[in-house]
């Protein structure tokens, strides 16, 4: 038989196997048939079939990083990767982003929107209980958004849901969300970290520090900055999810403290390996590796309202002075792609493949510098390694590149612990990092839009808003591409934001944890979801 055909031959019998149709001896045969010795066969079994089929069982260790002890439940304050991965496994959401990166129903069952995209009909799963028995119906659906919707709200969810008029129920499995403008995007919404699924109290309202959730796993013990363990939620309505026995969280900031756990067996996985060690990393027996491109990027917000860098000529001189290849090369070791200095990554839709990519030019940086009348400038740029790791030693590298255009850098090492609460959004001048968000009008709402509680920056450009605001209700995909492009070079030129790169998520656990062919690229371990989807082979 021709080795094309025996491929293809045993392609067949593995997906056959996988989808149960055939059990392991008709496997065995089948294999035997197509030439395979014995040996072979079993493992093909084993490495195909056997490990690629969930099984139940066992604590699941993880290390992450980003544990502050100023983390808190409270949805509409998560701005950590620890908290982020914690809601996606005690909590649901109304839709999220599969392993292909689309969008899908979670605790909605089907959305569909209205032509004009202004009227969105969720249908919401029959069925689902919360970990203290409460029943999920559509009343702690619209509880659970208006969480984020009221006057006095301090979200950062707030802006993507501000379109939203009236949240209507329309039966105990039905809800109806009414808008003032068109939105496109809303099932891409609904999966943002903040707008998770909680119950309504017996006084009619929610307590946003409720522990009860409707996800695979219950919370049991949660130290902020420290710990979270949690064990399986027997009733849980996804069948083929949550396999494992319990999960145990652990806060590991460092590293170096976190592979190195992983190699002693401490931890089965963690949430992000040292981009100079990886490749040592992935040659250790039992230790795999995954990599996967994402949207997630580094940047370097100036506040334009602060002085000096309110002078557009500065900022853009900054960006010109910007050497992203060394970037590239010497902190993500190869690990990435690079950036614009705008959030729309390539693997992002509607991303801009036309722009003219801004590279290193000292010389008219230096031009622009001296326009401005700002040589011999100082300025400060903080920066601490919870962002990525070596954002210091990043600072420094950026720093040196700027000293050629006569502009000093002075680089302030500042704690990890809680530099989200006290350095991002304050600091005039620092590093920051942003997880990949699904669509462009998510994260330039987020991150760009006037008045945003995350517009890092403080950048107001007229045109933008008002591009904003079109394009998210414009159902025509070229107008929308076209729109969306003018966005990306508007933020490029005139933002507040260098972003040199945009990084692979790479993260690692024990060959005995095994998971789908697919991964998410929306957050590290799997869209954040690795203790629902994965298991232990």
């Amino acid at each position: 038989m021709a080795d094309t055909e025996s491929a293809s031959g045993l392609a067949g019998l593995t997906a056959n196997a996988l989808s149960g149709r055939i059990g392991r001896r008709d496997f065995m045969q089948g294999a035997l048939a197509l030439g395979l010795g014995l040996g072979a066969a079993s493992a093909l079994w084993a490495r195909e079939v056997a490990a690629a089929t969930p099984a139940k069982g066992g604590t699941f260790r993880v290390g992450l990083d980003d544990g502050n002890t100023s983390d808190a439940l409270d949805p509409a304050t998560t701005n950590s990767r620890f908290m982020i991965t914690l809601a996606h496994t005690r909590t649901n959401f109304l839709t999220e982003i599969a392993g292909d990166n689309t969008v899908t129903g979670e605790l909605a069952e089907s959305f569909e929107g209205s032509k004009d995209a202004r009227t969105w009909t969720l249908k919401l799963r029959k069925g689902v209980e919360f970990h203290h028995g409460k029943t999920f119906d559509a009343r702690d659906a619209a509880a659970s958004l208006n969480l984020h919707r009221g006057a006095d709200s301090k979200s950062a969810a707030k802006p993507l849901l501000a379109a939203i008029e009236e949240i209507v129920v329309d039966d105990d499995h039905t809800l109806v969300l009414k808008l003032n403008q068109g939105n496109a995007d809303i099932p891409y919404i609904l999966t943002d970290y903040h707008l998770i699924m909680l119950p309504l109290g017996k006084d009619g309202k929610i307590d946003p520090m409720d522990n009860a959730g409707t996800g695979g796993y219950v919370l049991e013990t949660f130290q902020p900055g420290v710990r979270a363990t949690m064990k399986r939620f027997a009733n849980y309505w996804k069948p083929d999810r949550a396999h494992f026995d319990s999960v145990v969280f652990t806060a590991v900031n460092d590293y170096v403290a976190r592979q190195t756990a992983l190699l002693s067996t401490e931890l089965d996985a963690i949430i992000e390996c040292d981009y100079k060690t990886v490749d040592l990393l992935a040659k250790a027996p039992d230790i795999e590796v995954d990599e996967v491109p994402s949207g997630t990027h580094v940047g370097m917000p100036m506040l334009c309202d602060a002085k000096p860098f309110d002078n557009p000529d500065l900022r853009l001189a900054l960006k010109y002075a910007t050497d992203r290849e060394q970037l590239m090369r010497l902190v993500l070791k190869g690990h990435g792609s690079i950036g614009n200095d705008h959030p729309i990554s390539p693997i992002m839709p509607f991303f801009d493949a036309s722009q003219p990519q801004r590279h290193y030019d000292p010389d008219r940086a230096r031009s622009l510098i001296r326009k401005a009348g700002l040589d011999g400038l100082t300025i400060q740029l903080s920066a601490a390694d919870t962002v990525i790791a070596g954002a210091v030693d990043m600072a420094a590298l950026f720093a040196e590149t700027v000293k050629k255009i006569g502009v000093n850098v002075e680089v302030k090492r500042e704690p990890n612990d809680s530099y989200w609460s006290n350095v991002w959004l304050k600091k005039p001048f620092c590093m920051a990092g942003w997880g990949q968000r699904p669509t462009p009008d998510i994260i330039f709402s987020l991150g760009y839009a006037a008045g945003a509680d995350w517009n890092e920056s403080h950048f107001k450009n007229e045109r933008f808003n008002k591009l904003l605001v079109e394009a998210r209700a414009e159902i025509d995909a070229r107008r929308r591409t076209d729109m969306y492009g003018e966005m990306q070079r508007l933020v490029s030129d005139e933002g507040g934001t260098i972003i040199p790169f945009f990084r692979n998520w790479v993260y690692a656990r024990h060959s005995k944890v095994a998971h789908g062919p697919k991964l998410s690229a929306s957050w590290p371990l799997d869209g954040a979801r690795g203790a629902e989807r994965w298991w232990f082979a």
